[in-house]
């Protein structure tokens, strides 16, 4: 792998543009103008980011609105439509799938991702054994975390937990749950942070997805995170309620998870689509304040979760556009607020899913370049990457648009 010098690019933080330089794909030197023999790339005063990074994605269900369609709209008729694709599905059809989808992600300047997998007697481990596969052959671009979790259940789908202890000794990264569906919910939550303290890893829920707010299971989610000292490695996802609690009663909450050390992910486009159906008026957003809990010291991701499937029919992989959308749904416009809307696609996942990246002497020259000044612009224009590289080789770039005036 040849030197290489990065030229005028512009760093977090910083004013003025710099040059990087690259040799075996670590950066070994920062600095304006910086005097070397090594091949040039123009960074064209590109913003400079170690990546984005998509904390909560189905690769197993994307893609496939030809095959199942979500008639009601609602949660339950996703899962269900869901459900009944599910069983013909293949590891061949599998593995085409997400890669179509890793595909977009790429291009869209996201080099790491924590996926979650269904697992249960029904797909068996399928879906898992080609996402292994997928984290193998893209590698070269992206990091995947595998997510393996039981969406239908797990103490009333008999051999489920089996096979989730399988794929934990086949080399899942960490464990995820769904105590909604579940007859037992809190017996679900209990037994899945016991097998997690057993393997020794994380866990990612997805909870309280709907509106009503006289019950939830974020309350014994954080009980046993304590009880279990699993303090910074649990998130929940969705947590749709949290859209619809008063503002005292959303500041305990914020409290309560900052003291649980658990992190919140949001997802716009899908909690948009599948919350507040039974409205015909005011329609609820049902999208979770994430930027309040941010405020706070709460860790606080937000994600694509579906890609063209019966949860979320949309999606084009962009987390500047789920940004956007978040920001829009939320009302924020200014600098701060923005520039937090960036931190939570690309910092605070980062420090969720790991490992940490920094632009500094010393570390993997694995980045990207985003035609603009700063974060909150990245955001508020929806702005494509122009290239990225991991450990110092290209990964993808894309030229710029060329408008053709008369003559």
């Amino acid at each position: 792998m040849s030197d290489l010098v990065i030229r005028d690019v512009r760093l977090p933080g910083h004013d003025t543009v710099s040059d990087i330089l690259v040799k075996h794909g670590v950066i070994v030197a920062i600095g304006p103008s910086l005097a070397v023999d090594a091949a040039e790339l123009g960074g064209d005063g590109a913003l400079l980011t170690t990546g984005f990074v998509e904390s909560h994605i189905h690769l197993d269900k994307a893609c496939i609105l030809d095959r199942c369609h979500n008639e009601t709209g609602t949660l339950d008729g996703a899962i269900a439509s869901v459900g009944v694709a599910k069983k013909s599905f293949t590891a061949e059809d599998v593995y085409a799938r997400g890669r179509r989808v890793l595909e977009k992600a790429i291009v869209q300047g996201t080099n790491a991702m924590r996926t979650h997998v269904e697992i249960d007697p029904g797909i068996g481990l399928t879906s898992f054994d080609a996402i292994v596969k997928l984290k193998q052959d893209f590698a070269w671009a992206l990091d995947l975390q595998i997510c393996v979790f039981p969406q239908e259940g797990l103490t009333n789908y008999p051999g489920t937990a089996e096979l989730l202890e399988e794929a934990l000794l086949k080399g899942a990264d960490l464990l995820g749950g769904c105590p909604y569906t579940d007859t037992d919910p809190n017996e679900q939550i209990r037994l899945l942070f016991e097998l997690a303290h057993r393997f020794d890893v994380d866990l990612d829920f997805h909870v309280d997805f709907d509106l009503e707010t006289g019950w939830r299971h974020l309350d014994e989610v954080a009980r046993q995170t304590i009880a279990f000292g699993w303090q910074g490695r649990v998130a929940i996802g969705h947590v749709t309620k949290l859209s619809a609690l008063p503002r005292a009663d959303l500041m305990e909450t914020v409290a309560l998870m900052k003291d649980a050390g658990v992190a919140l992910t949001v997802l716009p486009a899908t909690d948009l689509f599948l919350m507040g159906r039974g409205h015909d008026h005011l329609v609820p957003r049902g999208v979770a304040p994430a930027h309040v809990f941010h405020q706070h010291g709460v860790c606080c991701t937000m994600a694509t979760n579906n890609v063209l499937n019966p949860f979320t029919p949309y999606g084009d992989c962009s987390l500047t556009r789920m940004a956007n959308l978040y920001a829009n749904v939320h009302q924020l416009s200014t600098d701060k607020e923005l520039e937090a809307c960036f931190d939570m696609v690309t910092s605070a996942p980062r420090r969720l899913i790991g490992p940490g990246r920094r632009l500094e002497v010393g570390a993997e020259a694995t980045f990207i370049a985003l035609p603009a000044t700063s974060g909150q612009q990245a955001v508020a224009e929806i702005t494509r990457p122009a290239w990225g590289m991991k450990r110092g080789r290209m990964s993808f770039e894309q030229p710029a648009a060329k408008l053709y005036s008369p003559g």
